[in-house]
């Protein structure tokens, strides 16, 4: 399991890619992270470099207003779980290397964003045997007496 500095560290790298599509810092961002997935192989440099290109592709295919934002979101928490499962397979010289490298490439596509938030609101709701999945800080607010 990862520490709360390593989880940042991939959130922001998440946010990174998202931010930096589209933009004149794209290339040097998306070689930038190949390079850290590939891990000096050519094979998963090149896997990755499709990844990123696809994750472009839908961020420019995204309308404009809520559907981008949702597109955004979804984007930036994909790339963050990938960056986190790397982190948590390297050893820990390898990891202190990589997350300097993050930081570098978040620094690259123009700094930390804030995190997306999500905010569902299930006025009268009710649910039974029910799960809520989501990750960062989350709040849930019983209004049932309302």
């Amino acid at each position: 399991m990862l520490i709360e500095g390593l989880i940042a560290a991939a959130s922001a790298g998440g946010g990174a890619i998202v931010q930096a599509a589209g933009t004149d810092a794209w290339n040097g961002v998306r070689e930038g992270f190949a390079r850290l997935f590939g891990r000096g192989r050519a094979e998963r440099e090149q896997a990755a470099l499709e990844r990123l290109d696809r994750t472009r592709e839908v961020l420019e295919a995204a309308r404009e207003g809520e559907e981008a934002e949702q597109v955004r979101a979804a984007q930036a928490e994909r790339w963050r779980t990938r960056l986190e499962d790397l982190l948590e397979e390297l050893p820990e010289a390898d990891r202190r290397r990589v997350v300097v490298e993050l930081r570098a490439l978040v620094e690259q596509a123009g700094g930390e964003q804030p995190v997306p938030q999500v905010h569902n609101d299930f006025s009268r709701a009710t649910f039974t045997n029910s799960q809520v999945l989501g990750s960062g800080t989350m709040t849930v607010t019983n209004h049932y007496d309302k």
